[in-house]
C-alpha cells in the first residue's frame, strides 16, 4: 500500500490555491489598515482592496460588484438570505418555499421562520435528487415572498435546473434564493440569465481561504441586516472586514472563472472512469443522483447491507479520504439528544432505510489523478467485501436466497 494519502472529500473543501495564499500574504502585516480608517493609507488600501474583491467575485456569477455582501461564509450568508429577504415583501407575503434536499444552514432555518409567522413548506425532489419545475409550480401561491433552491447538492451532486426554477417563482411574484457553495467554480454561474434574485457563496469550497463566503444581490435588492453596530458592507453586515480572506476570496473567484472550463472536463473525466469502474467491480451497488446533471467529479452512492461510514472508515486506513452522506449522521442527533438523526437528503430521494446504512461521497479535485482513481478501485472491491461478511442483513439475505 502506497504511504500517499489521497484526499477525495472535495465538496466538503478544498485546498487553498498557492496563488491565494500569496495574494493574501501582504494584508496580514504589510497592508494591516481598518478600510472604515481610510483617512490615511493603509485603510485606503484596504478598501480599495476589498472593492477589488467585490469585482472579482461578482466576475464568478456576472452581478454587479456592488451586490456582494461579504460573510463569515456560506452559513451566514444563506441566513441572512432567508431571514434578511423573507420580511422585505410585506406583511400578505407570509409563505416560504425551500427544497427538501437543502443544506442544514437553510433546512434548520424552517422552525425559527415558522415562529416568526411564516408558512415554510419543502418542495419535493424527484428520485435522482432534482426539483422538477412541475413540483414547484403545485407549492407556489400568491403570498409565497421566498424560494429558496441549492444550486447542487453534496451529498449526492445533483445540480438544479435554476433558470426554470427562478422563471417559474417570479410569475408568482416570489424573490428566488439559490446556494451555490458547491458548485461555484465548478459549475458555469450567470445570476442573470438565470433570474437569480440572492446567490450564496463560500470561498473555501473553490480553493480560497475557510472564514469568508459572500451573499450575492440583484441590483436594488436590500435583505433586513442581521448584525447591526456599522456600516460595512452597505450596513448588511456591521463588523470590521476579514481583509485578507475577502482579498482571497476574491483571488480564488477569479481563478475559478478563468480555469472552469478546463477543470471541469478534466474532473468529468475522471469521475466517469470511476462510476464506470465502481459499477462494474461492486456487487448490490446504487449510485444517488442524476446522472447528467451533476456535480463535475462527483460520484456517489450506496451499498446495500454496507455501512457508509464503516466502508469510509476502512478507505480511511488505507490513506483514501472520502464522506459519507450517512443514514446516520455521526455529529446530528435528534431533540433527545441521543438518537442519531437520519440523512433528509437520503430520504428525499427514497432511498430504503432497511438496506441502506449510508451513501459514500467522492468528491475530486483538482489536485487528484488517475492513479487516485485507479488506487481506490483497487481497494474498494475487497473492502465492501469485507464489510458484507460483516453485515447481519447480508447473512440474512444470503439465507433468503438459500430457501428459494
Amino acid at each position: 500500500m502506497s504511504d500517499e494519502k489521497i484526499f477525495m472529500d472535495h465538496v466538503s473543501t478544498t485546498p487553498c490555491d498557492p496563488r491565494v495564499v500569496e495574494a493574501m500574504r501582504p494584508y496580514f502585516s504589510e497592508r494591516y489598515g481598518n478600510p472604515s480608517s481610510q483617512i490615511h493609507e493603509q485603510g485606503v488600501l484596504a478598501s480599495k482592496a476589498i472593492d477589488q474583491a467585490r469585482e472579482q467575485v461578482a466576475g464568478l456569477v456576472n452581478a454587479a460588484p456592488k451586490g456582494v455582501v461579504f460573510t463569515s461564509g456560506a452559513t451566514e450568508a444563506n441566513n441572512l438570505a432567508m431571514f434578511g429577504l423573507a420580511g422585505i415583501r410585506g406583511k400578505e407575503y407570509r409563505r416560504i418555499l425551500i427544497s427538501e434536499v437543502e443544506h442544514y444552514s437553510i433546512y434548520y432555518t424552517m422552525e425559527p421562520l415558522r415562529a416568526h409567522g411564516y408558512e415554510v413548506e419543502t418542495v419535493p425532489v424527484d428520485k435522482t435528487g432534482l426539483v422538477r419545475p412541475e413540483a414547484l409550480a403545485k407549492k407556489l401561491r400568491p403570498d409565497t415572498a421566498l424560494v429558496s433552491i441549492q444550486h447542487a447538492n453534496g451529498e449526492i451532486g445533483a445540480v438544479q435546473p435554476l433558470a426554470e426554477l427562478a422563471a417559474l417563482a417570479h410569475a408568482q411574484g416570489a424573490l428566488f434564493h439559490s446556494d451555490a457553495a458547491v458548485s461555484a467554480g465548478l459549475v458555469p454561474l450567470d445570476m442573470k440569465a438565470f433570474g437569480i434574485d440572492a446567490l450564496t457563496l463560500s470561498a473555501h469550497n473553490f480553493y480560497g481561504p475557510k472564514g469568508v463566503g459572500a451573499l450575492v444581490l440583484a441590483d436594488g435588492l436590500r435583505p433586513r441586516p442581521r448584525a447591526y453596530g456599522g456600516w460595512q458592507e452597505g450596513g448588511l453586515r456591521s463588523g470590521t472586514e476579514n481583509v485578507p480572506g475577502i482579498v482571497g476570496m476574491g483571488m480564488a473567484a477569479q481563478i475559478a472563472k478563468a480555469e472552469l472550463a478546463d477543470t471541469a472536463s478534466r474532473l468529468e473525466t475522471l469521475a466517469r472512469r470511476l462510476r464506470d469502474g465502481i459499477a462494474s467491480r461492486i456487487r448490490f451497488v446504487h449510485f444517488t443522483g442524476d446522472r447528467e446533471r451533476r456535480l463535475p467529479g462527483h460520484v456517489s452512492f450506496w451499498v446495500e447491507h454496507v455501512e457508509g461510514e464503516s466502508l469510509i472508515l476502512f478507505l480511511n486506513a488505507r490513506g483514501i479520504m472520502a464522506a459519507s452522506g450517512s443514514a446516520c449522521s455521526s455529529n446530528l442527533k435528534a431533540h433527545d439528544e441521543e438518537e442519531l438523526v437520519a440523512s433528509h437528503v437520503l430520504a428525499a430521494v427514497g432511498v430504503p432505510t432497511d438496506i441502506c446504512a449510508g451513501s459514500v461521497c467522492l468528491s475530486l479535485g483538482k489536485q487528484n489523478t488517475e492513479e487516485d482513481v485507479e488506487r481506490l478501485l483497487g481497494e474498494l472491491p475487497a473492502t465492501v467485501d469485507r464489510l458484507l461478511m460483516m453485515s447481519p442483513s447480508y447473512a440474512d439475505y444470503l439465507k433468503q436466497q438459500k430457501h428459494r
